[in-house]
């Protein structure tokens, strides 16, 4: 790679890191394996960054996102670690998010993973139908299908969760 890629390189890094570190924990709900995935996602951008163009870059570093967390998922049943589905009661979050935010975030991380990739690949990360299908490796109906799933079952915990906010509360 010559000095002056090298450099537009780190320019990328330096200014996408924090965003895809957001992309991957909410893929994945971990902060640790979301900073090691987005390591990872880096280290293959990297080796292809010579012949990548500027605009496909962030949609093939989320696509090396997603395809890390399916990989690690695949690989889970080889590791000693047992995670479980529930989430802790003090889960680490960053700090200062508001509360709305928080009860979305945990909303979130309830759905099911290709879902939530959907779901924030459309609306977090504000991509077009085709490209989130690309990135989930499907077709645009299938895409389109995880986006409405994903929409519905938001909807449906985040009224729950109101419910409950609201249930100790004098009318």
């Amino acid at each position: 790679m010559t000095p002056e890629q090298e450099s537009d390189f780190e320019e990328y890094v330096a200014a996408q890191s924090k965003r895809l570190c957001r992309f991957a924990y909410l893929c994945c709900a971990d902060w640790h394996q979301a900073e090691d995935v987005v390591q990872t996602a880096l280290i293959r951008l990297y080796g292809a960054w010579a012949r990548s163009t500027r605009s496909s870059v962030d949609a093939y570093v989320r696509k090396i996102i997603v395809n890390a967390l399916i990989d690690e998922r695949r690989l889970f049943r080889f590791r000693r670690e047992q995670t479980r589905d529930e989430l802790p009661e003090n889960p680490q979050r960053p700090a200062g998010l508001p509360e709305e935010r928080v009860v979305l975030i945990d909303a979130l991380l309830r759905l099911p993973k290709r879902q939530r990739a959907a779901v924030v690949l459309r609306y977090w990360e504000d991509l077009p139908g085709e490209q989130v299908a690309r990135v989930l490796g499907c077709s645009n109906g299938a895409a389109r299908n995880l986006t409405m799933r994903g929409l519905a079952g938001l909807r449906e915990l985040l009224s729950a969760e109101a419910l409950e906010l609201f249930e100790g509360v004098p009318s």
